[in-house]
């Protein structure tokens, strides 16, 4: 069961003011917390804040359909392989980041704007020295380098890095005082899912 649905559940329950429901669902929530928390070193998880709902506006930058074909698997695999050693990472959490952001959609373009495989707004882009977002490679050039970046950031620590990637550094740079969204949280968790709960940062 994802964490986002074990988070709405609570919501609802508390809602319905029943105490029995809301420790049901505290009780599940602690244990999905317990088991992302064990892939991390002790002294690189985060805070309880981390997985707390944030009573914030959602971020909206789910990619919207998009009328092109996913870049075929041969082409993105030697892609992603040159650039997950350049940067220190591992292939399978580039392709990760790469199936959750745009499904391997080259054209893909969130509501928020971002663009490419690896959905970069286009201030990141050109930072990053992206001329073409929609280029495969530039894009996954570009999205590498940025994650690197952001573990980097927070000392190695994965999870922090994922949530700078999909939420922004300021806000992952607040998780001590200020809960992440749902949708940051659900992101996280979905990407381990796909690396099969991997027991600590690349």
């Amino acid at each position: 069961m994802k964490l986002g649905f074990l988070l709405a559940l609570t919501v609802a329950a508390a809602a319905a003011q029943d105490p029995e429901s809301i420790a049901r669902q505290r009780a599940a929530i602690e244990r999905q917390r317990a088991a992302v928390q064990r892939q991390v070193p002790a002294n690189k998880r985060p805070t309880a804040a981390f997985f707390t709902v944030a009573w914030t506006e959602p971020l909206s930058q789910a990619p919207v359909e998009a009328p092109c074909e996913p870049v075929p698997k041969d082409q993105i695999d030697s892609i992603v392989k040159e650039m997950a050693q350049r940067e220190g990472l591992t292939p399978d959490l580039l392709r990760a980041v790469i199936e959750k952001e745009s499904s391997y959609l080259p054209c893909a373009v969130s509501s928020a704007g971002a663009e490419g495989l690896m959905q970069l707004m286009p201030e990141t882009a050109a930072d990053l020295g992206v001329e073409d977002p929609f280029n495969p490679r530039q894009n996954v050039d570009g999205g590498a380098k940025y994650l690197r970046e952001m573990i980097d950031r927070y000392g190695g620590n994965l999870l922090l890095g994922l949530a700078a990637y999909n939420a922004g550094p300021t806000r992952a740079d607040k998780t001590d005082s200020l809960p992440l969204p749902a949708e940051t949280t659900n992101y996280i968790w979905d990407i381990l899912q796909k690396l099969g709960q991997p027991e600590g940062p690349p």
